[in-house]
């Protein structure tokens, strides 16, 4: 009787098949008094233990990619319930010592103000830095970010962020300090407020600040309509 061969698995195929691990890695960032911030956690395990990078794990069995970025969040953080949209996968073959991983990297915009960061069981701390004043970050933890960054500044050129970074209420000198904090620029004020306003973007409500010592200004708020055309749209936003 005529044996089978077994068919031979080509040893290409046999190294792709086990020669790497996927993460992913979450760049959350968060407008706090006119400053861009971005969220860190200090890892308490492993070869990073002590140091700083952005909130990041492997990708377990049964999860999506996108499951995974979430519960990270949760588990590091105590951040829950944020919109997370994919980023970019990092694969570069020196990016982790000794084993290959390929991340991918999520990315949010959220009010600082709205979470109470919590500490995970495998972390020593969890904290917003501005994205100027960041400490050394682990592997290509910087990269990631820089990334982020560029992501963000073409975004708000092309699309309206303050929804996600703003209170509901806010002056139009809030707004302003938003796209300087962002872009990294000073911005003319009577030429920001008349591209705003020419946009159809903002609503003037009946309220004024309080509590300030100078004169009070007009709070706004955003026309979801328009916000949600514009988003689906886009426009140039040129300072």
């Amino acid at each position: 009787m005529a044996t089978k061969t077994a068919k031979k698995v080509p040893a290409s195929r046999q190294h792709a098949e086990a020669s790497h691990i996927l993460t992913v890695d979450n760049v959350i960032f968060g407008c706090d008094d006119g400053e861009l911030k971005v969220l860190l956690v200090k890892h308490g395990e492993g070869s990073s233990a002590g140091k700083w990078g952005l909130p990041g794990d492997w990708l377990q069995q049964g999860e999506t990619l996108e499951q995974a970025a979430s519960r990270v969040l949760l588990d590091r953080a105590g951040v829950r319930n944020i919109f997370l949209e994919q980023l970019h996968t990092f694969s570069d073959l020196n990016r982790y010592p000794e084993t290959r991983i390929i991340t991918t990297a999520y990315y949010a915009l959220i009010r600082p103000e709205d979470y109470q960061l919590v500490v995970g069981a495998s972390e020593l701390d969890a904290q917003w830095f501005p994205v100027k004043k960041v400490p050394p970050l682990i592997f290509d933890h910087k990269t990631i970010l820089a990334y982020g960054l560029r992501h963000l500044k073409h975004k708000v050129r092309h699309e309206p962020i303050g929804f996600n970074l703003l209170p509901k209420k806010f002056t139009l000198y809030e707004l302003q300090r938003l796209y300087e904090a962002v872009l990294d620029v000073v911005l003319d004020k009577p030429n920001f407020r008349r591209k705003m306003m020419k946009m159809n973007l903002l609503m003037a409500t009946e309220e004024k600040q309080s509590g300030v010592t100078h004169r009070a200004a007009t709070l706004y708020r955003f026309d979801r309509k328009v916000y949600r055309e514009l988003t689906e749209q886009g426009f140039v936003f040129e300072v």
